[in-house]
C-alpha cells in the first residue's frame, strides 16, 4: 500500500471523497444515490499482493470464494474455500474471480485502510473483501442490500449500473448467486487504481476486469428488523429471560374457536414487554453489535498475565493494540458509560475513558502508573481476553 510505513500520507475523508465535505456525501449521496469520485486514492496500491490474497484463500480461517463464470461444472459456479494451492494454476485465462472476505482480519494495513471511512459510525462498517480477476472476471450484474464503496486496486474494470426496481422474480432461478440475466446499464464507468464508486443499498450493478485487476469492497452492515429480532429471541432463550402467557381471569361465555379481544391484547402485550425495558435493549444492542462470529476469534492469555506483569510490559513497549479480531463500542449511561467489547459489556463511571479505548487502536499506556486503578485493571482484562495486545517485535 503506498506510504504503508507513513499513513500520515494517507488522504483525509474529504480528499477521498472527492474534496467534498462528509455532510454534503450523507446529505446528497449516502443511501440517495452513487458517487463516482476520480483519484479517490492517488497512488493507491493494495494492501496484498494478488499471490498474497491467493495465500490468505489457502487457509482454513479465512471465508473466501471462487466464481467460474465458465468452465465449472455449470454456469456461475460458486466454490467455496479453503483452497489447494494447486487449484489456482488450473484455473482458465479469463472469467473467474477470487473473493477473500475479512481481510482487515488478517492484514494490519487493510484495518487501517478501513479506519479512513469511520467517517460512518464504526458499528456500521462491517468488512475489506478484495476480490481479484482476470480479463472478463466478474461476478454477473446483482444487487446488494448494503452500502459499499468500490476502491480500484490494480487493473482497470468497468463498472456499469442500473438504477431501476428489481424483484425475486426478475433473478436467474436455481442459482449459486442472485443474477440478474437481463440487465441494461444507464451508466458505465472504467475504474483505474485510486478511483472510487460508492453505491447505496438496492443499485443493480456488474463490474467486469478489462485485465487482471484487484478490487477493495469496504462494506456496511445493515440488520434487518428481522435479523435484530431473531438474536434478541436466541438471547432472551439462552439467558432464560422469559415469559409465559398466564390468563387466571378466564372468563366463560363466547365461542371456544375465537381468538377474543382481550386474549389478543393479552398476547400483544406479552410480545411487547419483551422490547418495552430500553435500559435492558440498549445493554442487548452493545453486546449484539460487537460480537464477531465469524473465525479469526481473539485469543486469550493463556496463563493470563497478573496485574504487574501487564504493567511492567506498558511500561516496556508504552503501547497497546487494538486487535485485528476485537470490536468495540461505547454507550453513555446516567452512571457514566459502558464499553462493550466482542459482546461483553464493562460498566466504567466516567465516559472518557471508554472513548479513549473504544475511539483509538493504539494505546499511549508509557504513563501507565498515572492511570486510575480500575482503568489499568479493566486494559489487563481486555488484553487477557486477547482484545488488546502489545505490538510483535
Amino acid at each position: 500500500m503506498t506510504d504503508s510505513d507513513n499513513h500520515d500520507n494517507w488522504p483525509d475523508p474529504e480528499s477521498l471523497l472527492g474534496g467534498i465535505s462528509i455532510e454534503t456525501f450523507l446529505r446528497e449521496y449516502w443511501q440517495k444515490k452513487p458517487l463516482l469520485i476520480r483519484g479517490a486514492w492517488p497512488g493507491f496500491q493494495p494492501p496484498v499482493t494478488a499471490d498474497e490474497l491467493a495465500g490468505l484463500a489457502c487457509e482454513r480461517e479465512v471465508e473466501s470464494r471462487l466464481i467460474l463464470e465458465r468452465d465449472g461444472e455449470y454456469p456461475w459456479q460458486v466454490l467455496n474455500g479453503p483452497f489447494d494451492e494447486s487449484e489456482f494454476g488450473n484455473l482458465p485465462q479469463s472469467h473467474w474471480s477470487l473473493l477473500v472476505q475479512r481481510v482487515d482480519r488478517h492484514v494490519p494495513d487493510a484495518a487501517d485502510l478501513l479506519q479512513r471511512f469511520l467517517f460512518i459510525p464504526a458499528w456500521r462498517v462491517d468488512d475489506l473483501m478484495i476480490s481479484f480477476a482476470p480479463e472478463h472476471g466478474s461476478v454477473g450484474a446483482h444487487i446488494d442490500q448494503y452500502d459499499v464503496f468500490l476502491l480500484q486496486g490494480l487493473g482497470r474494470r468497468e463498472w456499469q449500473i442500473n438504477d431501476r426496481d428489481y424483484s425475486e422474480t426478475d433473478f436467474v432461478p436455481d442459482m449459486d448467486l442472485k443474477i440478474l440475466p437481463e440487465f441494461t446499464p444507464t451508466e458505465r464507468w472504467t475504474l483505474e487504481p485510486g478511483d472510487m464508486l460508492y453505491l447505496p443499498p438496492g443499485v443493480a450493478h456488474h463490474g467486469v476486469a478489462q485485465e487482471p485487476c484487484m478490487t477493495l469492497s469496504i462494506g456496511f452492515r445493515a440488520p434487518s428488523r428481522l435479523d435484530l429480532l431473531s438474536a434478541f429471541a436466541d438471547d432472551c432463550l439462552i439467558d432464560g429471560h422469559d415469559r409465559r402467557y398466564r390468563d387466571p381471569d378466564l372468563q366463560t361465555g363466547g365461542y371456544s374457536h375465537e381468538l377474543n379481544d382481550t386474549t389478543r391484547a393479552d398476547l400483544r402485550t406479552l410480545l411487547r414487554e419483551a422490547l418495552a425495558d430500553d435500559t435492558a435493549l440498549d445493554q442487548w444492542l452493545g453486546r449484539q453489535l460487537t460480537r464477531v462470529d465469524s473465525d479469526p476469534q481473539p485469543v486469550p492469555c493463556d496463563p493470563p498475565w497478573n496485574l504487574e506483569q501487564f504493567k511492567q510490559t506498558c511500561r516496556e513497549q508504552g503501547e497497546l493494540l487494538q486487535s485485528l479480531d476485537a470490536r468495540f463500542l461505547f454507550q453513555t449511561s446516567a452512571d457514566g458509560a459502558v464499553l462493550y467489547a466482542n459482546g461483553e459489556a464493562y460498566p466504567l463511571t466516567d465516559v472518557q475513558t471508554a472513548t479513549w479505548i473504544a475511539e483509538n487502536d493504539d494505546l499511549d499506556v508509557s504513563d501507565i502508573d498515572e492511570l486510575p486503578e480500575t482503568t489499568v485493571e479493566l486494559l489487563c482484562t481486555l488484553f487477557n481476553r486477547g482484545l488488546l495486545d502489545f505490538e510483535e517485535e
